[in-house]
């Protein structure tokens, strides 16, 4: 059976396998109702199907053709969407997946017995392939949003606040490493410089541990501190923490430190 007949059978009943489709689709058990409207499924099914059989009537089968453009594009932008929606990775794949049965019954009642299973692997292997494009386009643009999202919290856990004229506190919470680090330095520099801060304190006193590394990015931001001109004071030490630098050999030279931010 030629491509092109295979094309043909899709747009004579580019309706019904819509139709079959969507219906199909809505009663799915993954399908989340609360994050996609009835009328918006049905014009990414439309839109998707059109761009599906238009590649297929000219015969190609790679998808790097670039017949397959448009249709890429719409995974593409669906994907993303429903990423940024909250979908699952398996709620997005049943988009493409879902039209493979409405496809094939087509198939099933138009072709000949001993043209039937040709054409249903040429069918069921280009789906596959449409599918995990959509699964690869979804899985970077959840890398994305995390990525963003890992960013902006970095931002928040290290709020520079203003005490008093030329005096900031820096309070940190959590593990700090080399990324975070960086965030804190730079929250910090900006900071002194949109403030003309003199004295900046960093208190530790939510940071469980501090071990060599710490105090080594602890040190790194006190130095970049002065030289922007603002002398530093670390506070929150507890006991423990003061132990483990002394065991650990940690020099902190002539940073000034006080057991509590109330003491800085």
């Amino acid at each position: 059976m030629a491509q092109t007949s295979l094309a043909q059978l899709f747009q004579k009943h580019q309706q019904q396998i819509l139709e079959e489709w969507v219906k199909q689709q809505l009663g799915a058990a993954s399908l989340r109702a609360d994050l996609l409207k009835e009328s918006e499924l049905r014009e990414q099914s439309r839109e998707f199907l059109k761009s599906f059989v238009d590649p297929t009537q000219a015969g190609a089968e790679d998808l790097n053709a670039p017949s397959w453009k448009p249709a890429k594009e719409v995974l593409s932008s669906i994907s993303r969407s429903r990423a940024a929606q909250g979908f699952t990775p398996s709620e997005t794949a049943l988009f493409v997946f879902s039209l493979k049965q409405p496809l094939f019954e087509v198939l099933k009642r138009e072709l000949p017995a001993q043209e039937l299973s040709h054409g249903t692997w040429r069918v069921s292997v280009l789906l596959d392939k449409l599918g995990l494009h959509t699964f690869e386009v979804f899985q970077q643009s959840r890398e994305a949003i995390i990525g963003r999202q890992q960013e902006e919290l970095l931002e928040l856990s290290t709020p520079v606040v203003r005490l008093w004229d030329s005096i900031l506190a820096l309070p940190l919470i959590g593990t700090l490493d080399s990324v975070r680090t960086q965030v804190v330095m730079e929250s910090l520099l900006e900071k002194i410089v949109e403030t003309e801060g003199q004295i900046a304190i960093i208190d530790i006193t939510g940071v469980p541990t501090v071990d060599t590394l710490v105090a080594q990015h602890l040190l790194k931001t006190v130095a970049a501190a002065r030289l922007m001109g603002a002398d530093c004071i670390i506070s929150g030490i507890r006991p423990q923490i003061a132990q483990t630098i002394v065991h650990l050999g940690v020099n902190l030279g002539d940073v000034t430190t006080k057991a509590t931010l109330a003491d800085a």
